[in-house]
């Protein structure tokens, strides 16, 4: 059992913007293994960026996509992947998560993830006119959903990326994943 822990997959999930990509790659480097982002997997395997795919196929059409790779990814053995902030909305891909893997919610609040992506013209649910009020309803609707597939809760608040990674890292260590590799 220990040595099985010590190999198990590592999630990150969380809303748009709390940093599951950046956290997921140096969580990844420190313990070298590999990285997926699932929003990444599935454009290099479409070819196309997700904006698009929200717009020829829905979120709906999105969404099927976003289960098919993370049920594949999933299965896999000794990965860190992050999940586009909607993963969660559909029970298989929460179930899927929870069983092959230790979940971490990289939880921010609404405020300080619209300071993050405003900018950002890939977010396909933010292109609205409150891009602000979206994330908070976003938020409303998810934050449970987060809570019942994760293992552990990390407030992202205003940390370096440095010192989320080290938190990350000493979960893991408590859980027994990657201990053998962390150091």
């Amino acid at each position: 059992m220990q040595d099985s822990k010590a190999h198990a997959n590592v999630f990150l999930i969380g809303l748009m913007g709390a940093g599951k990509t950046t956290v997921g790659r140096a969580v990844a480097r420190r313990l070298s293994r590999p990285f997926f982002d699932s929003d990444h997997e599935i454009v290099a395997r479409t070819g196309v960026h997700i904006p698009i795919i929200f717009e020829v196929e829905g979120e709906e059409g999105f969404r099927g996509r976003e289960s098919s790779v993370i049920d594949e990814l999933s299965q896999r053995s000794g990965i860190v992947m992050a999940t586009g902030g909607g993963a969660v909305l559909r029970p298989e891909n929460r179930d899927w998560l929870k069983s092959r893997g230790l979940v971490i919610y990289l939880r921010a609040n609404p405020h300080e993830l619209w300071l993050r992506t405003r900018r950002d013209k890939n977010r396909p649910l933010l292109q609205t006119e409150d891009p602000r009020a979206r994330l908070e309803a976003l938020y409303h609707e998810r934050d449970p959903l987060y809570r019942e597939c994760a293992h552990v809760v990390v407030d992202t608040g205003r940390p370096s990326i440095n010192s989320l990674v080290n938190t990350v890292l000493m979960h893991l260590e408590r859980a027994a994943i990657g201990s053998d590799c962390a150091s």
